[in-house]
C-alpha cells in the first residue's frame, strides 16, 4: 500500500508546478493550464485524506468533494477558454502584459 506521504509529495509538487504556471507565464492558456494542475493537486489531497482516514466501504465524501472540485474546474475551463477566445477576436492577442482593457 502507497503511503500518505507520496500522495501529499505528489500533490505539493503539482501545485507548485501548477502555480508556477499560473504565476510565471505571459500566455493565458498557460494561466489556465496552471490553474488546471492546482485544482487537480487539491483533488489528490481530497481523495488521499478520505481514504486513510475513513473506511471508504462506509463513507463516500472524498469522492464527492472531488467530483465537485472536478465540476468547478470544467465550468471554469468552459468559461475561461470563452474568455480567452472572445479576448483573442478583439484583440488579437493572448499575451497577458499586452492585455490592458481595463485601464482607464
Amino acid at each position: 500500500m502507497v503511503p500518505l506521504d507520496w500522495y501529499l509529495i505528489l500533490s505539493a509538487f503539482l501545485f507548485s508546478a501548477g502555480l508556477y504556471a499560473a504565476l510565471g507565464r505571459r500566455n493565458a492558456i498557460a494561466v489556465l493550464m496552471g490553474i488546471e494542475l492546482m485544482l487537480n493537486a487539491a483533488n489528490i489531497n481530497l481523495v488521499a485524506f478520505w481514504r486513510f482516514s475513513v473506511d471508504p466501504a462506509n463513507d463516500t465524501s472524498g469522492q464527492a468533494f472531488a467530483l465537485f472540485v472536478i465540476a468547478v474546474a470544467a465550468a471554469e475551463v468552459a468559461v475561461g477558454l470563452a474568455l480567452v477566445i472572445s479576448i483573442y477576436r478583439n484583440r488579437r492577442t493572448v499575451n497577458l502584459d499586452e492585455l490592458d482593457i481595463l485601464k482607464g
